[in-house]
Order: C-alpha cells, then structure tokens, then sequence
C-alpha cells in the first residue's frame, strides 16, 4: 500500500466518493465489486479507477474483483478515518457554527473540540456541547490537547493573522475556508475550500446547458 503523500491529490478526492458508493451498495447480495462496476456507477474511467484502488488495497482478484467489506475498510485506513483527530475551529459565526454542528465528522476520523473567537459575545458560549472560547486560549489548549488540525472560518481580512497563531501553536494541517491564499511553512498542509470558485464552475455550468436547451 502506498503513502498517502505519494498520490495524486486528485486520487485523494476520488476515494472518499468510492467509499460512499460502496457503503450505499446493500448489505447482501453485492458481496463483491469492481473497478468497473464502480466506474459506471460515478461516470468515471474503470482505468483510472482501477488505479486508484491499487493504490489504497491488494486484495483485488481478476474476474472477482475486491469483497466489498475488505475495500471499505481498506479506503477507511488509507484515509486515516480509523484514527480519530482533534480539531479546532477559530471562527464562531454562521460557518463556524454550522461545522460544529455537523454530527458526521467522527466518521472520517475528525473530532472539533472547540472553537475559538475574538467577539466577546461569543466567547463563554456553547455550540451544540462545544466551548467558543478566547482566541488568546488556542496555543494553551493545542499544546495541552495535542491538537494538530485547525480550521479557519474567519473573514479573509483576519485568516492570515490567525493561520499564524495556529502555526505558532503547534498545528500541522490547516482546513481553510477563508476566500484568501495562506502562506505557510513548507511543512504545514493548508486544504483551501474555495466556495465562490465552485459557485463560479456551478454558474458557467448553468448557463452553458440553459443556452444549449434554448438553442
């Protein structure tokens, strides 16, 4: 099995559509899947997806395919969700809240144990269990807790400033959603959600089909 360093990004945003797939497929009588099958399924290459697989198990067998609860739990460990990681949130308003209150995150190995905020209104609050607290607080809850993921829901004009106390405070990986580009040391991971660009492909997409219908 490979690193998951040593793959293509866009493998690693394939993956967790498989692993949807698969965990819709019924209990019985799916008992094995292949690459094909998963391919017709998403529209997408059974080469590429084939590929992919390989990367992630080696229990795939010609003309069977893979057993469905092996692959699962395969794509499982190679994404890390056996391991559950403690997270932060620095941002306490509407997306902040909103995440926090997402109750699926523990099934990809995230746990938020708190947020953290600057408006004084705020700090003292709970969000569905979770303590907002004063930012001052992030490197002595980091180190205390060990907490390496941090994510950013802060307007852009403060997500630097507050992607520097993160760095400072121990954190590895960054889950930003800041409309703004992060710098950050070579080694720090920073995975950007861009959602006005994906409003933008979503719109380009809309108009495209709605003047090929008008046509």
């Amino acid at each position: 099995m490979m690193n998951p360093k040593a793959i293509s990004k866009q493998t690693l945003l394939r993956l967790p559509s498989y692993l949807s797939y698969l965990k819709s497929l019924p209990e019985h009588g799916c008992e094995n899947v292949s690459a094909t099958m998963i391919a017709s399924a998403l529209g997408l290459n059974d080469v590429q997806v084939r590929k992919d697989l390989a990367c992630v198990s080696k229990k795939g067998r010609p003309k069977l395919g893979y057993v469905t609860e092996e692959l699962i739990s395969d794509i499982e460990s190679f994404l890390g969700y056996d391991d559950l990681n403690d997270a932060i949130i620095i941002g306490a308003g509407r997306l902040g809240g909103a995440l926090l209150s997402y109750e699926g995150f523990n099934e990809y190995g995230l746990n938020i144990v708190a947020a953290f905020d600057v408006d004084e209104s705020k700090i003292g609050t709970e969000i569905c269990g979770k303590k907002v607290l004063d930012i001052s607080k992030i490197k002595e809850l980091c180190k205390r807790m060990k907490i390496r993921i941090g994510i950013i829901t802060v307007p852009g004009h403060s997500a630097q400033k507050v992607c520097d106390i993160l760095v400072d405070s121990g954190i590895f990986a960054i889950w930003n959603f800041a409309p703004v580009h992060l710098k950050v040391p070579d080694n720090i991971l920073v995975q950007q959600e861009n959602m006005a660009a994906s409003l933008a492909v979503l719109s380009a997409h809309l108009a495209e089909s709605i003047k090929k219908n008008e046509i």
